[in-house]
């Protein structure tokens, strides 16, 4: 008999980030936030140890370091890894980094930049578009949105352009395209990815108490729904054990607004 796992909406989408390293292979995974660096952790303790990962600072790890104050913890160094191999490995394709951009469109282009208004004077600023447009055509990437909603997943294009995507006029002619692929976007709501006819973005799996018009009705372009569409695969006892040991502080719990359950309640 299977045993019963309590598990709050953020580890589900700590596994569910866990499956985009699935089957990389030795390629740098890269986890920008809370929950995609714990779910990068957790890929490489159970199903994809040859996932390689850094300290953050200089160095590759044998085993990811947990979040927050360490305590006594000494991390398991494998090696040198300063910017100019992390460099490397970001051009030549081996590195999967899942990130947490502002605006996402119906072809993967991202936006961490600027929002509303003309470029020069927009409503927002944000970040400026750092290392993406680099990052996103030299390896692949995820996203990560907390918040699913049209304001995230627009209509139309993003509001700048901060990392390509699959709308093959936005790309130079004669660019290598080959080294680029967005995996998935893990939601508050669901899973998706971007398998359907020409790149379409589908709807691979809803979290607990999740409809998929309910999805759509959040986001501002067409879903499909992936032929084996099903419910977010729930976090496994084992699982669940090397969070806590991720994240011992549980800064996991502060990620999402009231920390809901995994399972939504009934209406």
């Amino acid at each position: 008999m299977s045993q019963h796992v309590e598990f709050t909406l953020a580890e589900l989408m700590i596994v569910a980030a866990s499956e985009a390293w699935r089957g990389n292979g030795e390629i740098l995974a890269s986890g920008i936030g809370v929950i995609p660096r714990i779910g990068a952790s957790l890929a490489k303790l159970t199903h994809s140890p040859e996932l390689l990962m850094t300290d953050s600072e200089a160095f590759l790890v044998s085993e990811p370091i947990p979040l927050g104050p360490r305590g006594d913890y000494v991390p398991k160094y494998e090696g040198y890894m300063g910017f100019d191999r992390v460099f490397e490995c970001v051009w030549g394709g081996l590195r999967h980094a899942m990130i947490g951009p502002t605006q996402i469109d119906r072809w993967g282009q991202s936006n961490l930049s600027v929002v509303g208004g003309d470029y020069k004077k927009p409503k927002v600023a944000m970040l400026g578009v750092r290392g993406l447009p680099g990052n996103s055509i030299n390896h692949i990437n995820s996203f990560f949105v907390p918040n699913h909603n049209s304001r995230a997943l627009v209509a139309g294009e993003v509001d700048m352009v901060s990392g390509v995507g699959f709308k093959k006029e936005r790309w130079e002619k004669g660019v290598r395209r080959d080294l680029m692929d967005i995996r998935r976007i893990i939601t508050n709501l669901c899973v998706l990815d971007f398998e359907g006819p020409d790149r379409a973005c589908r709807v691979r799996s809803l979290h607990p108490g999740v409809g998929f018009e309910e999805v759509q009705d959040n986001t501002g372009f067409p879903l499909l729904k992936a032929d084996n569409l099903g419910e977010t695969t729930h976090p496994t006892a084992e699982q669940m054990a090397v969070i806590a040991k991720m994240d011992p502080h549980n800064l996991r719990g502060a990620q999402l607004k009231g920390n809901p359950p995994g399972i939504r309640p009934a209406a």
